[in-house]
């Protein structure tokens, strides 16, 4: 692997700036160390201590935490640019750090009381989630709700101190819509299940977590309603327009920027490669043939593209967000598209080059295979499926509703 690994070109320049660029730099500091640990972190199956130790000492877990309790308090398209990063190196730490990240900015339009709880004991802590609502059932009692449910694919649940879990709690009344909510849970109530050992993202530590009948104030949860742009019970304490947008329309770039890393870690791999591998049967320079120099420009269309299209729907959401204005549902649909679109994007590009690389690819000791089982290990998350985020463009599109209860 060449030295290209470690460069990032952050263009279009919009919507970075000096801080954001610092706080890359130190993510940037830190690939050669994460992709030597790769292996490790696969056989461990979540970030090794030493990997923790070192983000944490970058601050970069903490880079969309607001800034009155430390945090870098970036523009959002930072978790693009962030996942990008490190995704060159190692897709499960990039996994880690912007999902875990995107907690902070989410605890930030949760009630002051709820930030306090969590900040005031540690403002450095580890927040992870599970937002599969049809995983979590409550009800409302006085000053709160009980809550119930098994989730799956809680990443990074292992070091983190609380969860949020997603839930839908259903009114007595039928006639009442049911209302969708995240409730933040601490370490000590609910109980890691052990069942993350997958071909893809090895080293996320995506386990299940279960609750039984676990008593929720009111004030540690947070209704999808609050958070579909605009203010929320946060913006009191953090009026930064970051913590108006709208949660959900853009939860698919949380973690899209992992495939983009990923995607573009492998290029190089391959372009590295490609100008020094030969025919195993006529020593001919595969460099040299069309075929190949056809699929490395399509494989870097396709990343390039996905990069663009990714940065600007961030920036757009920001400033929006800066001028006061909420998307239409359609927006807000074509937000999910795109999300869904250029990470599909990034995993043809990989599948494309691994198909190139031959049979070297397939030894443990090439990053390619571990840059395949990723990729489409991404683009098996749900927020991915062109099926489901297309159709739903598609109907809001033809002036049908849409299907996502949570835009």
């Amino acid at each position: 692997m060449s030295d290209t690994v470690v460069k990032f070109d952050p263009k279009p320049r919009s919507g970075a700036g000096r801080e954001h660029d610092e706080v890359l730099d130190r993510a940037r500091a830190l690939l050669p160390a994460l992709r030597a640990r790769a292996g490790l972190t696969e056989e461990l199956r979540r970030l090794p201590p030493e990997t923790e130790k070192e983000l944490h000492e970058a601050g970069l877990f903490r880079f969309l935490q607001p800034k009155r309790v430390g945090g870098a308090e970036l523009d959002y398209v930072s978790i693009v640019d962030m996942g990008d990063v490190l995704g060159r190196a190692d897709a499960s730490v990039a996994w880690n750090v912007t999902n875990l990240g995107s907690h902070h900015w989410m605890l930030g339009m949760f009630d002051k009381a709820a930030q306090d709880a969590v900040w005031d004991e540690n403002p450095n802590v580890l927040i992870a989630s599970s937002f599969v609502f049809p995983a979590g059932r409550a009800r409302r009692v006085k000053g709160g709700f009980v809550l119930s449910g098994r989730w799956p694919f809680s990443s990074g649940v292992g070091p983190s101190a609380w969860n949020m879990l997603a839930g839908i709690v259903f009114s007595e009344d039928e006639a009442d819509a049911p209302d969708y909510r995240v409730f933040l849970v601490h370490r000590r109530d609910y109980r890691i299940i052990d069942t993350w050992n997958a071909a893809g993202l090895r080293g996320t530590g995506s386990h299940d977590v279960e609750i039984d009948e676990l008593f929720v104030p009111d004030f540690m949860t947070l209704s999808t309603k609050s958070v579909a742009g605009g203010p929320t019970p946060g913006s009191t304490a953090n009026p930064n327009p970051l913590y108006k947008l709208p949660v959900f329309a853009l939860f698919a770039y949380v973690l899209s920027g992992v495939a983009l890393g990923n995607a573009q870690g492998c290029y190089e791999d391959y372009l590295d490669g490609a100008k020094k591998r030969a025919s195993t049967y006529n020593r001919a320079k595969l460099g040299e043939f069309q075929s190949t120099q056809i699929k490395i420009a399509s494989a870097a269309a396709k990343i390039d593209a996905a990069r663009l299209i990714m940065r600007r729907n961030c920036i757009d959401a920001m400033e929006d967000a800066v001028r006061g204005r909420l998307p239409d549902m359609l927006e807000r649909t074509r937000h999910r598209r795109d999300g869904a679109f250029t990470v599909n994007m990034c995993t043809e590009a990989v599948t494309s080059l691994f198909g190139a690389s031959g049979a070297g690819g397939l030894y443990m000791g090439n990053a390619m295979q571990r840059q395949f089982r990723d990729a489409h290990a991404v683009n098996a998350h749900i927020a991915f499926s062109f099926d489901a985020a297309g159709a739903n463009y598609g109907r809001v599109a033809l002036g049908l509703p849409s299907e996502n209860v949570t835009l």
